[in-house]
């Protein structure tokens, strides 16, 4: 069972926001992009995406265009979008789905769904060519609650033992068997950290969200995971409110097998370094983080239901969408509103609250995987 401390319990020692480079520098972002979105397993987004073989998505991440996709005995494969020949990309689209193979646009070289080539036009004529040698550069992917992730590193720790902390934590949410009912992109003009920061702690709760301050007491949360990659907790419904919605009801059936408690709380997770985790009675709401520069973040928020919920037409699902599409984006115009408070040359980092626990523990995760 979960250890939970409240969150004002939780000291800070003394810790103190990091300063402007973190923010501003784009140097600093790019060892950021090579030490942690090239090395940590990255959430990619959701895995019924490529349900069926040679259904594909198309990733980009840390300066890479990945490929994901499913071969024809179901094993998921990740490749990067690059022509084994000249370096040409291989997928123009998003998404879609392959026709058994994988073509180069440019010359026709053909790939297997499994990356091997299969075959090379004129490639009798190259002396010493074997196809063998010539598959997509592939790269380590996993599923995981119903989400993929992808890791970057030639040699990455195994997935079951990166996550081992999460693995069971949230099965009465019933997450793979949940549905989009909703996906809604932002393009934030703020450091992906500065985002991270401010979903970590509800000491902005009251003056930034009056509406959710009104169906959640800002001060009511306790946190369980408390340091590291995986940080988070819950905070407490008030009496009389359902869910997080423009209604302050119920939006739908319970996504899974819960216990009475959690009918009275929503959970509130980070998942090292770009998935955000928000786990209510009635859905599922989760975001993806992909930084663009020091300076901007574009984040895929999606609300996941149950199925009876997205079939049932007493239910409205919008009621909860409407309330975080707002909510989001007051997240988003104060995170922006902190980057260009940080690039100031008068900026100088100040002191974290205890209300701020989480917030620390996301800085120093970040500077662990920097090696400071």
């Amino acid at each position: 069972m979960a250890t939970f401390h409240r969150t004002t319990d939780i000291p800070t020692a003394g810790a103190r926001a990091l300063p402007r480079r973190y923010y501003a520098s784009p140097e600093l972002f790019g060892e950021e992009m090579e030490k942690i979105f090239a090395r940590r397993w990255l959430c990619a987004g959701r895995e019924h995406r490529v349900s069926a073989p040679g259904d594909f998505v198309v990733v980009e991440a840390a300066g890479e265009s990945i490929i994901i996709t499913r071969d024809p005995s179901g094993t998921l494969r990740a490749f990067y979008n690059v022509c084994r020949h000249r370096g040409s990309r291989l997928c123009e689209t998003s998404h879609g789905n392959f026709p058994g193979h994988i073509q180069c646009p440019y010359h026709a070289w053909t790939y297997a769904l499994d990356g091997h080539l299969l075959g090379a036009p004129s490639s009798d004529a190259i002396d010493d060519f074997d196809r063998d040698d010539w598959p997509l550069h592939a790269l380590s992917v996993a599923s995981w609650e119903g989400f993929l992730f992808i890791c970057l590193d030639d040699a990455p720790v195994p997935f079951h033992e990166a996550f081992a902390p999460l693995i069971g934590r949230f099965a009465r949410w019933g997450l793979p068997s949940l549905g989009v009912g909703r996906t809604i992109e932002y393009d934030v003009a703020a450091n992906w950290k500065l985002i991270l920061q401010n979903y970590s702690e509800c000491y902005h709760c009251a003056p930034v969200h009056p509406a959710l301050a009104r169906l959640t007491p800002p001060t009511s949360g306790e946190n369980d995971l408390v340091d590291g990659p995986f940080l988070g907790g819950f905070m407490m419904l008030n009496a009389g409110s359902e869910s997080l919605t423009m209604s302050g009801r119920a939006c739908g059936v319970p996504v899974g097998d819960l216990p009475a408690e959690d009918h009275r709380r929503v959970y509130y997770y980070s998942i090292f370094p770009n998935l955000l985790l928000s786990l209510h009675p009635d859905y599922v709401m989760a975001h993806t983080l992909w930084p663009l520069s020091a300076g901007r973040t574009r984040i895929v928020c999606e609300w996941l239901f149950h199925p009876d919920s997205l079939a049932d037409a007493r239910w409205n699902p919008d009621d909860a969408v409407a309330f975080w599409e707002r909510t989001n984006r007051e997240d988003w115009h104060i995170c922006e509103q902190s980057q260009l408070g940080v690039m100031s040359r008068k900026y100088v980092p100040g002191p974290y609250s205890r209300r701020e626990s989480l917030s620390a523990a996301v800085d120093r995760e970040v500077l662990r995987a920097l090696g400071v």
